[in-house]
């Protein structure tokens, strides 16, 4: 039987969701920033790897995506264990076996060991993104989560501009008998094993556990999350089942949605530095500067956009705005030269960037709240196989045809696509008194339009 907790104190409470935010958010910037360019840093070294290992334009795309296969896989029940065996250690454990992976791609003797690893490295960073979210259900109520993701996200941002400046001087390396892009893989994957040391001792698993909390606060802290799983209890007389939820046709629309974003994303992470080579007789570093400019462009359209989605709220239009935006980009990237496409891309990175950000309050608001953590993870580890398809293709492409025109392509066609499609998207469950997407099943809303604006992530435990 349940205790019905007394409500805490708001100030307590506020005082200790800012301590907890300045706690581990730092940490896990850092660790998002660290995850992503070991994720994308084979974009910087495809020339190297062709030239030193015969890896060409269609084993390298296929490489490249193999990642994602293997993220797909293993995030859901990833996601499951470290629920069960806690933060701390599930954290560390991914951190370890992603930089290990990570260091070993320095040793690729040939397309087979190219995408042995390129799969590997995938099973062990996934889990990561929405162990993250998991985290955030533990340790803070829902009023500060959503200020707490867009902290978290931000690291995605920041590496993708940084990656490249990084791994260019990297490249410049030599010694040992060994290559540039060898030393670039040792030393960014060792990042990711030296942190997962300092992640076990800086993290704890739950508020009970934190001696950098005051009683007070640790009772406040647990007090809040309790009440809201009371709250989300008594908003449905029938527990969902996770498989029923699975088949709504909104999840598979979400699905679709979300592909089609990542399909951009991961598409221009992946081709980007050879397009950039195009241009002109660039070197690694320079290479990697010019690869920086439409992440940093799009950091500032992430937030202008947030901004007017917080204003004028009708998230599926944003979205769609910011997909036309990336579908346009990518189209004109095809009509002119090396330099004018790359200026394309840039306006693209405006839109396909906005867009996942804007994205995720739409399935979040759908979702029954108990289980939104683990259905993200599906929409995320399905969506993410955008990262398999792009790549793939674009490899293929070149190498048959000499050219990735059609795949850009491909990618305008894709994101106007689901511009229309968002408009079927729901933001909450249909009907008042809503009804669950289990049968019979008739509930309240299960959570507030406060609580969404002020919980982007919806995440339950």
């Amino acid at each position: 039987m349940k205790t019905h907790q007394n409500p805490p104190d708001p100030n307590v409470l506020a005082r200790a969701a800012a301590k907890v935010k300045r706690h581990v958010l730092p940490l896990f910037v850092i660790m998002f920033i660290v995850n992503y360019i070991d994720r994308v840093n084979i974009g910087f070294v495809r020339s190297h790897m062709e030239t030193d290992l015969g890896i060409g334009a269609a084993a390298y795309g296929l490489g490249a995506g193999l990642f994602f296969i293997g993220y797909a896989i293993f995030e859901v029940p990833s996601n499951l264990l470290l629920q069960r065996y806690g933060a701390r250690a599930w954290l560390t454990r991914i951190m370890f076996t992603w930089g290990a992976a990570a260091m070993a791609m320095a040793f690729v003797q040939g397309e087979t060991s190219f995408y042995v690893l390129r799969f590997i490295l995938g099973a062990a960073e996934a889990g990561f993104f929405p162990g993250i979210i998991y985290y955030f259900t533990q340790w803070l109520p829902s009023t500060e989560r959503g200020k707490a993701m867009a902290i978290f996200l931000s690291g995605s941002a920041i590496a993708s501009v940084i990656s490249g400046p990084v791994s260019g001087a990297l490249l410049h390396i030599n010694g040992l008998s060994l290559h540039g892009w060898q030393w670039m893989f040792l030393i960014e994957g060792f990042a990711s094993i030296a942190l997962c040391g300092f992640v076990w001792f800086w993290l704890q698993s739950h508020p009970r556990e934190a001696k950098w909390l005051s009683e007070e606060e640790k009772t406040a802290l647990i007090a809040a999350i309790e009440l809201e799983q009371q709250a989300r209890d008594a908003t449905r007389t029938v527990k969902p089942s996770m498989f029923k939820l699975l088949a709504d046709k909104q999840i598979a629309l979400f699905c679709f949605i979300y592909f089609s974003i990542a399909l951009t994303i991961y598409g221009a992470t992946f081709w980007l530095p050879s397009m950039i080579k195009k241009m002109g007789n660039l070197g690694d570093f320079q290479v990697g500067l010019f690869n920086s400019i439409p992440w940093i462009i799009s950091i500032v359209a992430m937030y202008g956009f947030a901004a007017l989605a917080s204003k004028w709220k009708y998230q599926q239009a944003w979205v769609a705005v910011t997909l036309v935006i990336a579908s346009f980009g990518m189209f004109m990237s095809t009509t002119g030269g090396p330099v004018f496409a790359f200026v394309a891309i840039c306006f693209a990175a405006i839109g396909f960037k906005a867009a996942s950000a804007l994205f995720w309050p739409i399935p979040q608001g759908y979702l029954d709240a108990r289980i939104a953590a683990a259905v993200i993870a599906l929409i995320n580890s399905i969506g993410n196989l955008g990262g398999f398809v792009a790549p793939t293709a674009f490899g293929f492409l070149e190498q048959t045809t000499g050219s990735i025109e059609g795949g850009l392509y491909g990618l305008a066609a894709t994101s106007l696509v689901a511009a229309v499609v968002i408009f079927f998207a729901r933001t909450a469950p249909r009907g008042t008194p809503l009804r669950s997407p289990v049968e019979g099943a008739d509930v309240k809303k299960p959570v507030s339009h406060q609580a969404l604006k002020s919980d982007p992530t919806g995440a339950a435990s």
